[in-house]
C-alpha cells in the first residue's frame, strides 16, 4: 500500500507542543491497532499503552501481546529507528528478544510493517 493523502507525518517533531503530541499519540495508537489486525492479533489478546512522558520528548506508544512487543516513538536515533519491535514471553516481559528497528513512516503502512515483523521475529 502506498502513502495516501490520509497519511500522517509521524516525523514532525512534537516536543514542546502538547496538541501535536496528543495527535501523534492518537494516530500512532490507531495505526498500531491496524498493525495488530494485520498481524492477526485478536482484540483482547494485546495491550495498547500510551506513555505521554515529559514535554521535551514524544514518549512512546506500545503494542504488547503474548509474543510481540512493538513501540513507536520519535527516537533520538532518527526516524529510521522510530519503531522498535522484538519478541517477548508474555505481556509482563518488558525485555524480550533482540531489538529490531523500522522507520517511523511504516506506521502508515501497517501491512508492510507486519510483513517486516513476521520476517524478523517469526511470529
Amino acid at each position: 500500500m502506498s502513502r495516501t493523502s490520509n497519511a500522517f507525518d509521524f516525523r514532525t517533531s512534537v516536543t514542546y507542543d502538547d496538541r501535536a503530541k496528543r495527535i501523534f499519540h492518537s494516530r500512532a495508537r490507531s495505526q498500531l491497532r491496524r498493525l495488530a489486525t494485520a498481524l492477526g492479533l485478536q482484540p483482547g489478546s494485546y495491550d495498547l499503552r500510551s506513555n505521554q512522558g515529559g514535554i521535551a520528548v514524544s514518549s512512546e506508544i506500545t503494542l504488547h501481546s503474548e509474543r510481540l512487543y512493538v513501540q513507536a516513538a520519535q527516537s533520538v536515533m532518527g526516524h529510521d529507528n522510530g519503531i522498535l519491535f522484538r519478541t517477548c514471553k508474555g505481556r509482563k516481559d518488558y525485555i524480550g528478544g533482540p531489538n529490531n528497528f523500522a522507520p517511523l513512516d511504516l506506521l502508515n503502512r501497517p501491512e508492510e510493517l507486519a510483513r517486516r515483523i513476521r520476517e524478523r521475529c517469526h511470529v
